[in-house]
C-alpha cells in the first residue's frame, strides 16, 4: 500500500482477497494514477498468474490479480 501512495500518489487503497477452488484473487483499488506496475506484472506472471488493470481517467484504478493456489 505504501507503493501505491509513493508511486501512484494514492490517498486511499483497499485490498480484497478471495479464494475459489485452486485460484486466489486479489483486487486492489486506489485513487492514484496506476503507474509502476511492470514489476508486479512480472512477479504475477512468474507464478502463471494474470494481472489486469483498469485505470480510467479520473480513477479509480482497479488491479485484479489471479494466481493458482495449491490446496
Amino acid at each position: 500500500m505504501s507503493n501505491a501512495a509513493k508511486h501512484g500518489h494514492a490517498g486511499s487503497v483497499s485490498v480484497t482477497l478471495t479464494r475459489v477452488g485452486g485460484t486466489v484473487r486479489a483486487e486492489i483499488t486506489d485513487d492514484g494514477r496506476g503507474t509502476g506496475l511492470r514489476g508486479m506484472r512480472q512477479r504475477v506472471e512468474a507464478v502463471d498468474g494474470v494481472l489486469r488493470v483498469q485505470s480510467p481517467p479520473g480513477g479509480p484504478t482497479v488491479i485484479t490479480v489471479e494466481c493458482p493456489c495449491a490446496s
